[in-house]
């Protein structure tokens, strides 16, 4: 999850093998935490099913990557978010970021957990 330079929630999730890919059933949540959502898939997966109505092809774009270099293969449309909804994931985010950042420079923040 990140926010691009216009300030949109962008949302990857990214799939290492076929089962993966197709033994998630939550991906359609985030559609609704998100201005773009995108499947980041390994070079070497079969894509075909991406197309296939059950992974709503118009509504998700695939990017492929591997640890060099990554290509959008097909863009994702932007469905803008309210602004109400935007707020809150723009701070849980932001949220969630301080957090990681802390953690590298103090183990011991951790202990606060995840909340």
């Amino acid at each position: 999850m990140g926010i691009d330079a216009k300030g949109q929630i962008v949302i990857v999730e990214i799939k290492v093998s076929r089962a993966d890919l197709l033994g998630d059933l939550k991906w359609t949540d985030y559609l609704d935490h998100c201005d773009r959502f995108y499947w980041g898939l390994a070079p070497h997966l079969d894509r075909a099913c991406l197309d296939s109505e059950s992974f709503l092809p118009g509504a998700c774009g695939v990017i492929v990557a591997d640890g060099y270099d990554a290509e959008i293969v097909r863009p994702a449309p932007t469905v803008p978010l309210a602004a109400a909804r935007r707020k809150a994931e723009t701070e849980r985010l932001a949220r969630a970021a301080l957090r990681r950042h802390l953690i590298t420079q103090d183990p011991r923040c951790a202990a606060w957990g995840n909340g």
